[in-house]
């Protein structure tokens, strides 16, 4: 059996807590490793020696800093295919799934390359007589990431290069249920040059969460789970007076008015409803068509389009559609959901309760289902399903569509699919949702903009990513400076009366 330590001071450490958690093959329900599980003594003596590494790492030219970031590109694209498969064999994913989840992480390390751009700060020439003014944007410290499974390579790429590039310290919580991805590239941070203690990977469960933030070190925490989690991680944070951006669950609509192209948006429904077997924040997992005109359109187009998908493991090869979820109680959980849609009155157009993949019984796949006349008050509407579940909310006109986005309470992301210039246009202007995409369906920004959703899909001030991702895992220090005049001339042997 495998067994999965720490990354501690540049190289793997076993655990000493005597606690593990089984790491499963999602596609045949076996257990494959055995993860340590940190002790607060083992938490500590990390982050204490992170906060000793870190001194000469925030010292670092950024240049120096970037550098190292610019090796670590190199490394990822190498190391590619290693990273996806043992991603897919932990998580699930298909394998081109899984390189884009490495990719989307790659992208952010990419723009901190440009670290040293980011870090720089103002000066103001004379703001006074003799006395100039400057900012300097300085690392904070020692700073934390806990990081969810749906996502085990891109979302610490997405922490650690910001804070790592801004001469911060890290200390990474990954997902226990898929943790060997972040072990592996912390020890490419290693090779592409990055010092022993500066990123520590500490193994762990809500000891190891509850020890990083009452930990007196470290002076931020990013995460991104369940919004409920969240919630408790921000507000505990706040307490100890740690900086947070804590990033929660979404119920994400795409709104189909009559005008649009019926093929494209049930094609966009389809993957972005289906992909990752829905295990994704920005999942569209409602559908609003807009009339009843554009909701047969749409139901027509997207059975047999869904009754299509080809759903195996990774190893069936790329042509998989999506694999199995992550664990059988995230399965059970998503069959309970759908027994409430049908208990409730939904119609259960596309029924996929009784998938059943040969040779892989005992694998947690959920077959595809597609809800029709799903109504705001019932459990799979308000509910993050986080599973391959498609519900249908008809709407009679854009006004009514537009409300049932608005008043959910997630804000992650959402999409329009319409040919009117107006009709986009006011959607992007009103929407209260953080990320918003027209005519394209997943609108996750690129590297160099922030990621971030409203309402209670996040909990922050500032963003993933991008800008944020700088102003987050730094502080900034304003100087005011004079020099006294006249040294330049020489020193005076009288006394100067006061004017």
């Amino acid at each position: 059996m495998r067994e999965i330590g720490h990354w501690i001071d540049g190289k793997v450490v076993a655990g000493t807590s005597g606690r593990t958690a089984d790491v499963f093959n999602p596609a045949t329900g076996e257990v494959q490793a055995k993860v340590a599980l940190a002790s607060k003594a083992e938490l500590d003596a990390a982050i204490a020696s992170a906060a000793k590494a870190q001194v000469a790492w925030g010292n670092t030219n950024p240049q120096r800093r970037a550098r190292v970031m610019m090796a670590l590109v190199g490394l990822l694209n190498r190391d590619m295919d290693k990273l996806a498969e043992m991603l897919s064999s932990e998580h699930g994913k298909t394998f081109p799934d899984a390189k884009g989840d490495i990719q989307r992480g790659l992208e952010v390390i990419e723009y901190c390359i440009g670290a040293p751009q980011m870090l720089k700060g103002e000066f103001t020439d004379s703001a006074g007589p003799g006395i100039d003014m400057y900012s300097m944007r300085q690392p904070l410290g020692v700073v934390a990431g806990i990081t969810p499974f749906n996502f085990p390579a891109m979302i610490p790429l997405w922490k650690m290069g910001p804070a790592l590039a801004s001469g911060n310290a890290m200390i990474l919580k990954p997902s226990e249920r898929d943790p060997s991805v972040p072990m592996m590239i912390a020890e490419l941070c290693k090779e592409a040059g990055l010092p022993d203690g500066v990123l520590q990977v500490v193994n762990g469960d809500k000891e190891s969460v509850d020890g990083i933030l009452d930990s007196e070190i470290i002076q931020a925490v990013g995460f991104v789970g369940s919004t409920p989690i969240a919630q408790y991680i921000y507000e505990r944070a706040a307490e100890q007076g740690k900086r947070a951006q804590c990033f929660g669950g979404a119920k994400n609509h795409m709104i189909i008015m009559p005008d649009a192209d019926m093929d494209q948006a049930a094609d966009a429904l389809v993957g972005a409803g289906f992909g990752a077997a829905g295990e994704r924040c920005m999942a569209i997992s409602v559908a609003v068509p807009v009339g009843e005109g554009t909701a047969e359109a749409l139901r027509e187009r997207l059975v047999p389009k869904i009754e299509a998908l080809k759903v195996g493991p990774y190893t069936a090869g790329n042509d998989v559609d999506y694999g199995p979820v992550v664990t059988a109680a995230a399965k059970e959980n998503i069959l309970r959901l759908v027994e409430t849609g049908v208990a409730q009155g939904a119609e259960l157009v596309v029924d996929g309760r009784g998938f059943n993949l040969q040779g892989y019984e005992d694998g947690f796949f959920v077959g595809a289902h597609l809800f029709d006349h799903v109504t705001p008050d019932m459990d799979i509407y308000k509910t993050e399903i986080f599973g391959p579940v498609l519900s249908m909310v008809r709407a009679n006109d854009y006004e009514e569509a537009l409300g049932l986005a608005m008043d959910h309470e997630y804000g992650n992301g959402t999409a329009i699919f319409t040919r009117d210039g107006d009709t986009a246009r006011d959607f992007a202007s009103r929407i209260n949702i953080g990320m918003v995409g027209i005519n394209v369906p997943i609108p996750v920004p690129l590297a160099y903009h922030t990621f971030g959703g409203w309402k209670k899909s996040g909990f922050g001030d500032l963003n993933q990513h991008g800008p944020d991702g700088f102003r987050f895992y730094t502080r900034t220090k304003t100087v005011t400076s004079r020099w006294p005049s006249g040294i330049r001339t020489g020193g005076e042997f009288n006394f100067k009366a006061m004017d």
